[in-house]
Parts: structure tokens; sequence; C-alpha cells
């Protein structure tokens, strides 16, 4: 199977507005620009570096980041257990790939991952996605003590699910080397946030990533100046919110978050809960007063993270960069720029046996997007005996003929009766796919080895209806492939294509 691209616009769900993005940018430009400033302004640099280094340690990148005109390339994720979804490790790859780019063409760069720990809904990171040998997927829960409203990565779980990964794992060639990969970095007592952290900053050691937790207090006191400002613009920033979203669905796109009038762009951190500022009794100026424990919402979200950074381009998916459009009122009124945007890159993996059952079938991946039961029937008429298959087209092609004949005999005849014809045609036709079909399912059903194969494939490509991507953790890919994985697939990166990307490992 030869590597190949799928445009998105071929993928399930995939919206206009990132479709666009992709592929007729013009369209959504005015969506995604601001005037330019002066840039990142110098004397907040080492700010940012005491920041970093408070949650990296002397890191070699600082030595780069510190250097006048460096500039940042972020990407970030939730963090969810055991990496979250395989696009995380994408995005970050993606990240590392351009900061090589613009070092190489002379401007110092690196990448830094944003370690999305505020976030407070727990269900959503609690959980992940393997599969076992024969690809079947399982998954994974953590239980925590998370009450309402506590920013996910500061929960500490006493047991993760490692023997149940170790279960999964069992039969993968380099499930040890995870494992043990896993066991150093979710250790009990550690927070979701640690753990993520130390399971990224392994798999990504080699390409320079800095990593930022807007939780610890040297991030809080960086952004405390931005979120200050923007506190005391709330209303006016509210108002230019909705009036981006009255012009993204005037367009015809969609606004990703919604926003009411008496929408806020901040919680309050507080007790160690991330308290939404409406529930609160705090005026406007009380809440100014406390800047560094404010929490920036979704929109306002990246403009805190690129006061904060030199970010010359952010890596994000369709989700985050539909936030952007939205974003972009914020950006031009509290920062008179924006980063560059980028779309992450995205995988599709086979294995060796996966691919040759593509080719084996005559597959494609847009065959499975249909669901399980079309990939068996596509399968099904492939297995059908040569002779009995050639003698059905025989047969429905001469049918078709003679029912050509005849309806053209018919209509001489009586004109009115055209109706009444060419319904009986259509249901002689129908007969003729039904028997087919039917054939087809029995050959199926007395091929167990099909069957097999069918599973495989479709949780191969499209498991749980999910994108792969999105449904699997990194972890059993690097189980079954090794840990050069992760070098293949930034070699496989491509930041001049902006398609979904099909690569045998």
């Amino acid at each position: 199977m030869e590597p190949a691209c799928l445009r998105h616009t071929e993928l399930p769900h995939t919206s206009r507005l990132f479709s666009d993005f992709l592929y007729q940018y013009h369209r959504v430009e005015r969506f995604y620009t601001a005037p330019l400033s002066s840039g990142y302004p110098e004397d907040r640099r080492p700010k940012m570096i005491e920041a970093l280094r408070a949650q990296n340690g002397d890191h070699p990148s600082l030595d780069v980041l510190s250097q006048p005109r460096a500039v940042a390339v972020v990407t970030g994720q939730q963090v969810g257990l055991f990496s979250g979804p395989a696009y995380t490790i994408y995005k970050a790859l993606t990240a590392a790939k351009l900061a090589a780019q613009l070092s190489a063409a002379g401007t110092p760069a690196v990448p830094v991952f944003w370690l999305a720990t505020e976030d407070h809904d727990f269900a959503e990171v609690s959980h992940a996605w393997a599969f076992d040998e024969a690809n079947r997927p399982v998954q994974f829960r953590v239980n925590g003590r998370s009450e309402n409203n506590t920013p996910v990565g500061s929960i500490e779980i006493t047991q993760w699910p490692v023997k149940e990964l170790r279960s999964s794992l069992a039969g993968f060639h380099y499930a040890e080397d995870v494992l043990a990969l896993v066991e150093s970095t979710y250790r009990p007592g550690t927070s979701m946030g640690q753990a993520f952290h130390c399971l990224l900053e392994r798999l990504l050691k080699p390409y320079g990533f800095l990593f930022l937790d807007p939780l610890h207090p040297k991030a809080r006191q960086l952004a405390a100046p931005m979120l200050e400002h923007a506190v005391r613009m709330g209303p006016d920033l509210t108002k230019l919110l909705l009036q981006r979203n009255g012009e993204l669905e005037s367009a015809g796109y969609h606004a990703q978050v919604h926003v009411e009038p008496t929408t806020s762009l901040f919680f309050f951190l507080e007790g160690g809960k991330r308290i939404p500022v409406r529930d609160l009794r705090y005026s406007q100026e009380q809440l100014a007063d406390h800047p560094e424990q404010l929490s920036p919402n979704a929109l306002l979200r990246p403009v805190v993270q690129d006061y904060m950074l030199p970010t010359a381009a952010y890596i994000g998916g369709p989700a985050e960069l539909a936030y952007f459009a939205q974003s972009q009122v914020l950006y031009e009124r509290l920062l008179g720029h924006m980063p560059r945007l980028v779309s992450r890159s995205g995988f599709t993996l086979f294995d060796s046996r996966a691919a040759k059952l593509m080719d084996r079938y005559k597959l494609r991946p847009r065959d499975f997007f249909r669901g399980e039961e079309a990939v068996r029937e596509r399968i099904a008429s492939r297995l059908v005996p040569e002779g009995l298959d050639q003698r059905f087209e025989r047969v429905t092609a001469s049918t078709g003929q003679s029912l050509d004949e005849l309806q053209q005999a018919i209509l001489s005849y009586d004109p009115t009766l055209a109706s009444a014809v060419q319904k009986s045609r259509e249901k002689m036709v129908y007969q003729l796919t039904k028997m087919r079909a039917k054939i087809a399912r029995e050959t199926m059903r007395r091929n167990n080895r099909a069957l097999e194969e069918t599973s495989y494939l479709y949780n191969t490509v499209y498991p749980n209806k999910h994108l792969q991507e999105r449904l699997y953790s990194m972890l059993p890919f690097l189980a079954r492939h090794g840990f050069e994985l992760v070098d293949h697939l930034y070699d496989s990166v491509k930041l001049d294509c902006p398609d979904h990307i099909l690569l045998q490992v």
C-alpha cells in the first residue's frame, strides 16, 4: 500500500469552515487576520523565560528562546489519559517540524506545548482507547476525586489503569517497552497534568519541546497583565464576539463557541476550583484586582497564550481553528496581531496486514465511513465465485438490453405507459441486485476468515465510527511498531500538504 493523501472534504464531519480554511482560504481570510504589531516586547522575554525555566529546568531550548527575535511554534492539548488521542502526538510533531523549518530559514524557533490543565471537564479526559492484537478497541477509565469545576490538571490519581493496558497490549512486540514508559510516568498519586506532561516530554524529547502549564504560579504572574486588561474590557469584548458570531453565520459558517450577551470570558480560580464568574458576586473592579486568579475561557485562552509567548505560529485541529475565527476580534482589540495558523498533520496508520487486505479487497478509506455493514457487503461481493459473478454480469447486461427493447416497443404502442414500464423495469433490476447481494452475504457467512478480516480492517480505519487518530491513543501503535514510529511520523509530516495522510508503518 503506497502512502497517499485524502482530502478533508472526503472525511466525515468536516465543517465548511475548516474545509475553506484548508482549500479556499480567500473565503475565510477576513476571519483569520489582524493588523501587524511591532512584535513580541523584548522586555517581556526575561519573565517568559523565567516562567518556562520554572517548569522545564535548564532546557537547551531556553537558550534559543532567550535570543532577541526568537519565536515559538505553539500547540497544545487537554491533559488526557495515556496521552489522549493519537492526534496529540501529530500536533506536536507538526509544531516541531515547523519550528525546525523556521530555524533553518534563519529565524530561531522552538516548539512549545501548552498543557491545557485548566479545563474542568474531567469526564472528557478520564478515558482512553487502545486496541489489542486482534485490533479490537479497548477502553480504559480512571477514577479521580473530581468535584465540580476542578481543573483536571490538578486532579491526583491513586490508581491508573496500567494493568488493563498491559492486558490489551499483550502480544505486541514492543509492549514491555511501552509499559515501562507508562509505569514511570503514570505513577500512583501523580496528577493528570503531571503524568501527561511526563509522558509527552519523554516521547518528544528529541524535538526540543518546552512545556507550559498555565496553572503554575510563574505562568499566572506572566499572564496577569493581559487578564487584568481583558477583564476591564469584558462587556466590550462580548459585544465584539456577538457581532463576529453573526458574521460567521451570515457567511454560512458555524460559531464553535456559543456566545450570549451575558457570557463571561473568565473563570475564577479559588480553593482549587475554576468557578464561572457569573456564579460570583464580584464586580469588574474586584476581578481586575485579582488577575492572577483569573482563568480565560476557550475564546480568550489563545490570546492570553500569545501574550505570554512570542508565538509565530499555532498548530491546531479543526475545532481549534474554528475557535480562532471567533477569537480574531479579541486578538485585534487586545493584542494587535495573530499568529500564523497551521492545520496539524493527520494520519491513518496501516500495519502490513491491513495494507495487504486493503489491496486484496480493493478498498478505499471512504468505503469505511458508511459503517461496518457496508464494508462487509463490499468484501462479500469480492468473495463470490468468479464464474457465478461473471454470469450475474452477463444476465444483468442481457436483461437490461431486453428490457430496453421491450420498453421501446411498449412506449411506441402507448406512451402513457411510460411510468408503469419504468417502475416494472426498476423492480426487475432490483430483484437481480438483491439476489446477487444475498449470494454475497451467504458467501461471507461461510467465510469466517473474511468476517475476521472485515473487523480487523474496520477497527483500523474507522473504529467505533471515529477516525483512527481521534479514538486510539498512540500507545498501542508504539507497542506494535516501536518508538522509532515517532521519528517515522515526524519524517512523514508534510507542511505543504493540508490533506489527511494514509501511511503504512
